[in-house]
């Protein structure tokens, strides 16, 4: 059985890691460098780096800062925000990233996920996709959750799957940083259509959380910032609860 990684986030903006709810009213959360020191030392599995205005704003990410963190950590490093093309992505795996999370130009151009893909190895490229539950699906949020598109989330996730991504980050708009618990229903339904790893991401705020989300949808991996930004729990606490509930972990 493949185990399961438990992977915390940095929401960046303005140099600084950032944590809202529901996409909003964004508070501070540290230093990029020094929080990510610490999950090194906690033993996370990887780390996620969103540069989150970055497409937004209409500009690359924060290259110099991708670099700092990369020399501190040895963890796999995933780094999104503001990618326009396969030479974003090359300078970000030369600046140390291990994988890009591609999100807003994935959505305007789809080629880009099979060029780039190709290029550097689907193992490197992470469709990132941002839902909200509209009616009796999700609908696909760009622009750092600002832009709804005419896309459904699962069916987008399936077409990702096909041009070549090679794993999928999902994030429920709605459960983010509620601590309600991750959306199950949105995750089940995205692993069921695709055949690569999925990030469940939104709303982790409990230890039972992470084992729900596991145990009923099939996820790959868990995302969580705010409860270990905040110290709420540690890596190796989540770990532990997973081991005693006998899911598979690395220590």
């Amino acid at each position: 059985m493949l185990t399961k990684r438990i992977i915390p986030c940095l929401d960046i903006k303005d140099n600084r890691v950032v944590k809202g709810i529901k996409f909003l009213g964004l508070r501070d959360a540290g230093d990029p460098v020094e929080v990510a020191r610490i999950y090194e030392e906690q033993l996370a599995d990887e780390l996620v780096f969103l540069d989150i205005t970055a497409s937004y704003e209409n500009r690359k990410t924060l290259v110099n800062l991708v670099e700092e963190i990369a020399q501190n950590i040895f963890m796999p490093f995933t780094v999104g925000g503001g990618i326009r093309d396969s030479n974003d992505i090359r300078e970000l795996l030369n600046a140390g990233a291990d994988k890009v999370s591609i999100n807003t130009q994935a959505v305007k151009c789809p080629d880009l996920i099979t060029e780039s893909s190709r290029k550097f190895g689907s193992q490197c490229i992470v469709v990132a996709i941002d839902a909200k539950k509209e009616n009796d699906g999700w609908q696909v949020y760009i622009n750092g959750g600002r832009t709804p598109v005419d896309l459904n989330a699962v069916e987008w996730a399936k077409k990702a799957n096909e041009l070549g991504a090679g794993e999928i980050l999902l994030t429920s708009m709605d459960y983010d940083g509620t601590k309600d618990g991750y959306d199950l229903e949105l995750t089940k339904n995205v692993v069921e259509a695709v055949s690569i790893p999925v990030i469940a991401s939104g709303g982790a705020g409990k230890l039972e959380h992470f084992y729900d989300c596991f145990s009923q949808t099939g996820a790959s991996a868990c995302l969580a910032a705010s409860l270990f930004h905040y110290q709420e729990y540690t890596i190796k606490q989540v770990k532990d609860f997973l081991k005693g509930k006998g899911v598979s972990v690395r220590q």
